[in-house]
């Protein structure tokens, strides 16, 4: 027997108050969350708790339906090297998430499974029902109101196998007297998070003009250093962020990450022909890229997320 069961995350501010969901039908599902986490936090801990729930079950195999390429790859391709560095990425930075990911590494343990990758938002049935209540579970955070857990996976006793998932240890981080716990993996930026205060922010006193601000970041991207470094990759482009290569392919956000931290390419000019004030919270970039491979005309299009500005679309076209 094959359980199929769709696993998501959602985070409204990313970081902000946060949710996770599985779903297998309308009898089985599961949902939680925390006051504060990322998307990708809440992608995992799904995972996890799907690994959990169904621990009573080691003989069937787990087919996991997951929108975040990050979580699939982390799973199947990143976290053996990742183990047998001590839990380091290549460039010998700490991994991201540690905690969550070495507890999922444990429930792996004697398990069959396998992840397919489904286009988010795209009307899959599984995958609308897990991302709908994971998005309730992070509202619910952010109201202050009571979660709807779910009925969890029923064992063959009748009991849920929720409760003996609740029950698994999470690690807590000592906080002063007077605030609130929270656990660790939720305290540190996710891999597509950065919470440190932006480089280009304007010096205290004097505001930069948004058009100066979003070419410093479009020049930053275009340098190999930085397109390496997926953690940094993943604080320019917004999650929702497409691309229409020179090549005519469509790039998402997760695909682009992946691809540039494998092939960052090398040096790039950047000749600028116009930056466009759109909106109060929109900038278009209009440039001439020089590199190996020849000139391509190109546009940019920035938004301001929160209080970050970050790459929303972008479009490049070879120059005959």
């Amino acid at each position: 027997m094959t359980i199929t069961a769709a696993a998501d995350g959602s985070a409204l501010g990313n970081p902000g108050p946060a949710g996770w969901a599985w779903y297998v039908n309308d009898d089985c599902w599961r949902a939680g969350g925390w006051p504060h986490g990322t998307n990708n936090q809440g992608e995992l801990m799904a995972v996890l708790d799907l690994f959990r729930c169904t621990a009573h079950l080691p003989e069937e195999e787990l087919h996991i339906l997951c929108d975040s390429q990050y979580v699939i790859n982390s799973v199947t391709k990143w976290m053996p090297g990742w183990k047998r560095k001590g839990w380091r990425k290549a460039d010998g930075k700490p991994v991201l998430n540690v905690e969550i990911l070495r507890e999922i590494d444990q429930a792996l343990i004697g398990r069959r499974y396998r992840f397919e990758w489904v286009r988010g938002h795209a009307g899959h049935d599984l995958n609308e029902a897990a991302d709908d209540r994971a998005r309730a579970a992070a509202t619910a955070y952010q109201q202050g109101i009571a979660v709807r857990s779910g009925p969890g996976f029923v064992r063959g006793d009748g009991s849920s196998a929720a409760a003996a998932a609740a029950k698994a240890p999470v690690v807590q981080e000592s906080v002063p007297t007077g605030t609130s716990n929270q656990p660790d993996l939720f305290s540190e930026p996710d891999l597509f998070s950065e919470l440190d205060a932006d480089p280009f922010a304007a010096p205290a006193g004097r505001e930069a003009a948004p058009e100066a601000i979003v070419e410093a970041l479009e020049r930053e991207l275009l340098s190999p250093d930085t397109r390496a470094d997926i953690g940094r990759t993943g604080v320019l482009l917004h999650p929702e962020f497409t691309e229409i290569g020179s090549s005519g392919r469509l790039w998402t956000r997760d695909s682009m990450m992946m691809s540039l931290e494998e092939n960052p390419g090398g040096a790039v000019d950047l000749e600028m022909i116009g930056a466009e004030r759109i909106s109060a919270e929109a900038v278009l970039l209009t440039y001439r890229s020089k590199g190996r491979a020849g000139s391509s005309l190109r546009s940019s299009l920035w938004v301001l997320d929160g209080k970050r500005w970050r790459l929303r679309f972008h479009q490049g076209t070879p120059e005959a």
